[in-house]
């Protein structure tokens, strides 16, 4: 395994809900750390009430910076941490560019924001392979191709496609999109 000397990011895969627990271990150990959060809206089946939950944005999926040469194995075994994300069987380093784009849409309140806070256009449905357009936030005007509703593991495929450069896909709401003609 080549071992680099310079510190990069990298994403550590931790076990089901370590999250938090693993990025109190790294700052413990001052290492820089990344955990985005959003606050997903949920509705109670059985009485219509709307609640907010803040959770991971990547499920069992942290960002963390360090040198490989130094601290690869106390990263590995740490209590929480189920592996590195590894390719070709060596960790690989996220570009800073991946996280700059998640970190400019994190909002004062420490979130991500995925979409906007007005309501979902009444009607409006999307099929797999629509063209839609983004109609706010710092990808609008952004066009392309409706696939369908994510759910956690999804949004971690997109993240996991985009760390190995085989794929980039954008998440936005439904509700900030409009179908092309």
């Amino acid at each position: 395994m080549d071992l680099a000397d310079d510190p990069c990011w990298y994403v550590v895969h931790t076990h089901p809900r370590q999250e938090d627990r693993v990025e109190s271990n790294f700052r413990m150990w001052e290492l820089e750390t990344f955990l985005p959060r959003w606050r997903d809206r949920r509705l109670n089946r059985f009485s219509d009430n709307i609640s907010y939950v803040v959770k991971p944005l990547f499920p069992r999926y942290i960002f963390v910076r360090f040198r490989l040469s130094e601290a690869y194995n106390r990263i590995r075994f740490t209590r929480g941490v189920h592996n590195l994300v590894t390719f070709g069987g060596s960790p690989c380093p996220v570009e800073d560019e991946i996280l700059d784009l998640i970190r400019s849409q994190v909002g004062a309140n420490g979130l991500v924001k995925i979409g906007c806070d007005r309501p979902a256009k009444i009607g409006t449905e999307f099929k797999s392979g629509d063209k839609v357009v983004i109609t706010e936030g710092p990808l609008k005007r952004l066009s392309g191709i409706f696939e369908g509703v994510l759910t956690d593991a999804e949004r971690v495929a997109i993240l996991l496609d985009s760390v190995s450069f085989q794929q980039i896909r954008v998440v936005a709401e439904r509700r900030t999109l409009e179908k092309l003609c």
